[in-house]
């Protein structure tokens, strides 16, 4: 999966497979983590969020079923 870079202090990139409905963050520590059944309405709402980390921490995290890749 393509990810995008983005400016945050704990994210360093986010992709999303529309088709699986897939989230993969790749954080600054080196691990990636995917998250199932996510709409791809929170991806955009991920994407365009101000802070990534806190809409993450809020909306994302531990809300998923979750796999770490790396």
């Amino acid at each position: 999966m393509r990810r995008q870079a983005v400016s945050s202090s704990t994210i360093a990139s986010i992709g999303y497979d529309r088709e699986e409905h897939l989230l993969e963050v790749e954080f600054v520590n080196g691990s990636v983590y995917r998250y199932r059944l996510v709409r791809e309405s929170v991806y955009r709402e991920l994407m365009a969020a101000s802070s990534h980390g806190r809409f993450f921490n809020t909306r994302i995290r531990d809300r998923y079923p979750t796999e770490q890749v790396d």
